[in-house]
């Protein structure tokens, strides 16, 4: 399926970091998995972001991952790939260092002299005794002369550890602080426990209950409590309780472990367990490895630059990621979720770990283009988060979060339906998109519309009522009443139910200011908030400034481009970006954050991709008849801030959002405006693409002369008819096509110029009615 169009010749030399060659058979040609390095992203630290990633070892969109802990108990950061020493091998559930994590529990081999404090067991290693793979990982130890292997499933994984010569070999099981419990039981050689430990969002009978299944018998038992090791107890609960086993290990002897945790009940973990069957580690990660090139293979690129090739499938696994599952198979089969919103255990879909501020852009808008079959899941999961909580998420981890701004669950659900994934209660995410248009979480209150009371009544919400991120939270609610819209209509709701929406799709127009020709803050009496500095991260706006935030006017651009004086200005302004020098005024935060750092450092003036409220700005010289220079943009954008390095990312990877950015723009098109059934182009990276759609559909992207110079679109034919268009529509791409690009060095500054050649913008469709 993949063919020699991989490019075996690149086998040696596609994993970064130093990482050797995995050990594992394989079938002898490179596959889509086989591009993939895990590492990238993980250079980074809290003053800077290169992605702010850790490599997890899973299966695409599993419920558990697993990760090597460089970081301390609770540290966000869990693996740094600066690091020197591994403190043990953590099953985590982080979508984000500033989330951190939760029901996270770590093994940790030891030998020598038995240690559970996580600095006295840590060990040194190299990234050139290091295999990471999305299926498998494979370290050794330096200060244990360990080695430690593991493959997982969704909710499970197999473990190797293959130790020295030692009558003192040891594995520690470390359940974390915050409440947790372990239990030996060395007749079935065999311990259980669960942890409780969490940054929030959880409710009080959280647990992740885990098991762990040895094949060797144990000759030492330790319970720990508290940090005390006692050698004549098996079982301890405490705030911070661990187990330690041991045996006797002849040199090179391996000694296997299967893990699986659950958070219904210890015995929904022993049927996880089931899972690995009974399977090698080989038979695991190849299994593994099957299943990421059948989820990556969906998209087949050839092309001889082995870096392009490396970044791409990279991002593409960060992608199919998260949001995670939060469901489970019961003992009838059914499927079944511990609800993390009111403690019960009910039955059907969950999904967990993502902020959809950040991925409603383009991460759900790439599900439903590549995966619609898993969205579809995804939004039965959003309805039961509505029937248990009374509200849809905005970010969730395992439940509600206090964390950014916006209402953008209404874009996620909308554009699901109207991309035509169906097979889930639409009507109860219908009256879940309103009733968030009125209401606001009284414990979260970045879920529901803060300020909705202001908006709905003024069209704003005003800057000095003490609701910070003001123009962000208009901007954003504007768009998404828009969507609310679109949904409606799409579901056949009465004119009288959807006039308010249709209304308040248009409040963007209040904030903005002629006089700057940009979006800026506005007091409760009308007058625009002074002084003003354009320049200013925070305050009105959310982590970005009024140069990245005016913008966000994803469903009206020509809304847009009129209210800054037409076309010439729109795009003087738009080149402004790129030509203003990379200052800021920090004063808001009271230090510059890291995503204010950078922007400084990319040399791109004042646009800051490593955040993502102007990720799709660059797209908008489509509506503006300069097509050319969002090719040229978006080539800078991809061959400076992103590769397939620890430092790959230019900010944070953000649940797949900045990731899957890279993937829609390497293959030439990106969803500007979710909710729409069109994708704005770009140019493709690639010279030959095959999307293989779930449909059985197929759509191929050739752009034969494609190079580094050659990055304009002078000519595009679609099912070999010439196409002057500036965007494609969904239709086109389920029905399968064929997309030819003729690529040039130099720009064709005709093509896409004419005012039909635009992409939607809802103003137009308002004149045409009238």
């Amino acid at each position: 399926m993949y063919m020699k169009r991989f490019f075996a010749w690149g086998a040696a030399f596609l994993l970064a970091g130093g990482m050797q060659a995995a050990s594992l058979p394989d079938d002898g040609e490179n596959t889509p998995v086989d591009y993939v390095s895990t590492l990238v992203g993980t250079q980074s630290k809290h003053a800077l972001s290169t992605g702010n990633t850790y490599p997890a070892v899973a299966m695409p969109w599993g419920m558990n991952f697993w990760t090597p802990q460089t970081g301390t108990m609770g540290d966000g950061w869990a693996y740094t790939y600066d690091a020197d020493k591994i403190r043990g091998f953590k099953q985590t559930h982080q979508p984000s260092p500033w989330i951190n994590d939760y029901g996270q529990f770590a093994i940790m081999p030891v030998t020598g002299k038995v240690a559970f404090d996580q600095d006295e067991r840590a060990s040194w290693f190299s990234h050139k005794a290091e295999t990471a793979t999305p299926y498998y990982y494979k370290v050794y130890l330096a200060d244990h002369d360990v080695t430690t292997e593991f493959a997982p499933t969704e909710r499970a994984a197999a473990f190797r550890f293959t130790f020295p010569e030692t009558e003192e070999a040891y594995v520690v099981v470390d359940a974390m602080d915050n409440g947790s419990f372990v239990k030996i039981i060395p007749a079935e050689q065999k311990i259980i426990g669960y942890t409780t430990k969490n940054s929030g969002g959880v409710p009080e009978n959280f647990k992740n209950y885990f098991v762990l299944q040895f094949d060797k018998p144990f000759t030492y038992t330790a319970a720990v409590k508290d940090g005390k090791i006692d050698s004549r107890t098996t079982e301890a609960g405490a705030n911070h309780a661990g187990g330690i086993i041991g045996f006797h290990t002849s040199r090179g002897e391996q000694v296997n472990v299967r893990v699986a945790s659950s958070f219904i009940s210890h015995e929904q973990a022993e049927l996880n367990l089931k899972e690995l069957g009974g399977r090698t580690l080989e038979e695991v990660a190849k299994a593994g490895r099957d299943e990421w090139n059948r989820v990556l293979g969906r998209i087949e690129v050839q092309d001889a630059d082995l870096d392009r090739l490396r970044t791409f499938y990279s991002c593409f696994y960060r992608s199919v990621l998260f949001p995670r599952s939060f469901y489970e198979i019961d003992a009838q089969g059914q499927v079944m979720h511990y609800s993390p919103y009111n403690g019960e255990v009910l039955p059907g879909y969950m999904f967990t770990d993502t902020g959809f501020w950040d991925t409603f852009r383009c991460l759900f808008p790439f599900l439903n283009l590549m995966y619609p079959s898993m969205n579809a899941k995804m939004q039965e999961g959003l309805a039961n988060t509505y029937k248990e909580s009374g509200f849809l998420p905005e970010w969730a981890s395992p439940g509600h979060r206090g964390c950014m701004v916006g209402n953008n669950s209404a874009s996620v659900v909308a554009d699901a339906w109207l991309k035509g994934l169906r097979g889930y209660d639409i009507e109860t995410l219908w009256e879940a998109v309103k009733s968030g248009t009125e209401n606001v979480h009284p414990n979260v209150p970045s879920t529901g519309r803060l300020g909705h009371e202001y908006y709905n009544k003024l069209g704003y919400v005003p800057y000095n009522v003490g609701i910070n991120e003001n123009v962000a939270r208009t901007l954003e609610y504007a768009y998404d009443d828009w969507c609310i819209y679109q949904l409606g209509l799409s579901l056949g709701k009465s004119k009288k139910e959807l006039a308010p929406f249709a209304k308040r799709a248009l409040n963007y127009r209040n904030l903005f200011d002629p006089a700057c020709k940009l979006m800026r803050g506005k007091n409760e009496d009308g007058t625009f908030q002074s002084p003003f500095n354009p320049l200013k991260w925070g305050d009105a706006f959310t982590e970005g400034n009024s140069w990245h935030y005016s913008w966000s006017v994803f469903h009206d651009p020509q809304g847009l481009i009129d209210l800054m004086g037409g076309k010439d200005s729109f795009n003087q302004m738009m080149d402004s970006v790129f030509v203003l020098p990379p200052v800021f005024d920090e004063s808001y935060y009271g230090s510059v954050i890291h995503e204010i750092r950078e922007m400084q450092i990319m040399n791109m003036g004042n646009y800051a991709h490593g955040n993502q409220p102007i990720q799709h700005m660059i797209y908008l010289y489509n509506y503006s008849s300069q097509p050319w220079k969002a090719q040229y943009w978006l080539r800078e954008v991809m061959e400076r801030m992103y590769n397939a390095n620890p430092d790959g990312y230019c900010g944070d990877e953000d649940n797949g959002q900045t990731s899957a950015w890279y993937v829609f723009s390497a293959l030439g098109f990106y969803p500007v405006c979710p909710g729409t059934d069109q994708y704005v182009l770009g140019a493709p990276l690639f010279r030959s693409v095959r999307l293989h759609l779930e449909n059985g559909k197929t759509v191929a992207i050739e752009a034969p002369e494609n190079s580094r110079a050659n990055r304009y679109v002078q000519k595009l034919t679609v099912d070999g008819v010439d196409y002057t268009r500036n965007y494609l529509t969904h239709e086109q791409l389920m029905n399968g096509s064929s997309l030819r690009f003729t690529m040039d060095n130099v720009p064709n500054k005709q093509r896409g110029a004419g005012e039909e050649d635009a992409p939607y913008s809802f103003s137009k469709t308002l004149k045409q009615k009238k």
